[in-house]
């Protein structure tokens, strides 16, 4: 296993070697630098510490790289204090290759699966005679399908003509630096026999039979093993209890909203008062995450203070929640008292979401998020847009915010959109017992690497 050093990416694949080791016996070897490792096992959100520990993890030595705070006044929300990290791996090939090689001497076959933005790092795997490489796809098949696939190959993308004038345009939004970076790796993702994704044929069916469709033309193999945090078996509940989780024990089912915005987005002290205002005069309870997005070592940061309205704490008490570290977001989620989620839809906190049956209020913050809230919004009808895409560039006011929390979370079409997402979450659960499709996915992947 060889992720990306970001949290969603480490995040996922993490649970994916846990299923390889513990579901199928597989020995596990999973690559990067000591502190990714790391944050990869403290942040290891409801698994099994015995299925982690039979996890080989080699820390690959790596230059020292800046981790600065990032700029909540910066002009987009991507995360551009993460650049350092991002570089720092691109020299990693050659301690891989020789670990790759060890490997190979010892064993029958190497399956190395990888984040697509480390492709120019295993590339080396070519030249083993009994290893191959697959990616594993972190983000939906749609977003997939659109950017890389039609895009590129003036190709319309497949929706009818309603949808696609709702269809958010994405303009680049990360540094050069950035666009340089994936560019770089993209260029060595041919490599791969096939690809793996983190979605389902419940889910995404048209997007898979389209990728698939394309993937013959390149005699490429893909298998949709979503949602894997839950063939990971993501149920472990931590000696430690956090303390919100106590919180909504003692809330009525339904009433809560979780609001959270993933590890990368940071936002300005501006932001943080309206976001307070518009919850506080919503008159619906909640429970907030407020943190900062990651550094790129997030074991160097400081915690920033974040200014609330005066006396903002204590007028919400018992009817809002302040989190400051980090959440369980896996057993917020599937909690009876949780009735939606602000998030910034990244695809693990939209598969999440999605798989918890809980409806969502998208606010999509970079990258591909925007369409990921289209998805949730325009195409599964599980949610409701916070903002237009069109309109990142303002500020959300707090009378917005306060108006799309009682959408949601106190009306009946609210009352709606979450019966839609009950019903979805349930089939999509089903989805990865015994017999279901992603089950069979999963199966059909394992016979083929181990044939």
């Amino acid at each position: 296993m060889v992720p990306f050093p970001a949290q969603s990416h480490l995040n996922q694949q993490l649970q994916l070697a846990c299923i390889f080791s513990s579901s199928y016996d597989l020995p596990v070897h999973f690559i990067g630098s000591a502190t990714h490792n790391h944050q990869a096992r403290v942040r290891a959100n409801g698994l099994k510490p015995s299925d982690i520990a039979k996890i080989h993890f080699h820390d690959i030595p790596t230059p020292d790289f800046a981790s600065p705070a990032p700029d909540p006044n910066a002009f987009t929300k991507f995360p551009s204090q993460l650049l350092p990290s991002y570089n720092a791996c691109t020299l990693l090939r050659d301690p891989i290759s020789l670990l790759l090689r060890d490997i190979s001497s010892k064993s029958r076959r190497v399956v190395v699966v990888h984040d697509v933005l480390m492709s120019y790092n295993v590339q080396d795997v070519t030249s083993l005679h009994n290893a191959e490489s697959y990616i594993f796809n972190c983000v939906s098949v749609f977003f997939m399908y659109s950017s890389f696939i039609c895009v590129p190959n003036g190709m319309p993308i497949p929706l009818d003509e309603d949808l696609l004038k709702k269809l958010p345009i994405l303009e680049p939004d990360a540094p050069e630096e950035i666009n340089k970076l994936v560019e770089f790796q993209l260029q060595f993702r041919d490599i791969r026999v096939g690809d793996l994704y983190n979605s389902n044929k419940l889910l995404e069916g048209t997007s898979l039979d389209l990728m698939e469709k394309f993937a013959s033309t390149q005699n490429k193999k893909q298998w949709a093993i979503g949602p894997i945090f839950l063939a990971a078996k993501v149920d472990h509940v931590s000696d430690k209890r956090n303390k919100c989780l106590d919180w909504l024990d003692n809330q009525p089912p339904r009433s809560v909203l979780y609001v959270s915005f993933g590890s990368s987005t940071t936002f300005s002290d501006k932001e943080v008062m309206e976001l307070a205002m518009g919850l506080e005069r919503s008159k619906q309870k909640f429970v907030w995450v407020l943190r900062d997005g990651d550094r790129g070592n997030i074991f160097s940061e400081e915690a920033r203070r974040f200014e609330l309205p005066d006396g903002f704490e204590e007028r919400v008490e018992g009817v809002g929640l302040v989190v400051r570290e980090w959440a369980p977001q896996l057993e917020i989620l599937a909690h009876s008292s949780t009735g939606g989620f602000m998030s910034h839809c990244g695809w693990n906190s939209c598969i999440e979401c999605i798989t918890a049956g809980v409806p969502m209020a998208a606010w999509a913050m970079h990258s591909e998020q925007p369409l990921n809230a289209f998805f949730v919004t325009e195409i599964l009808k599980t949610g409701l847009l916070v903002r237009e895409w069109k309109k990142h560039e303002e500020l959300v006011t707090a009378s917005a915010i306060e108006d799309v929390v009682r959408k949601l979370m106190a009306s009946e079409e609210g009352d709606e959109i979450r019966r839609r997402a009950e019903e979805l979450g349930a089939a999509v659960r089903e989805s990865i017992e015994k017999g279901g499709a992603s089950q069979l996915e999963l199966d059909s992947f394992i016979a083929h690497i181990t044939r």
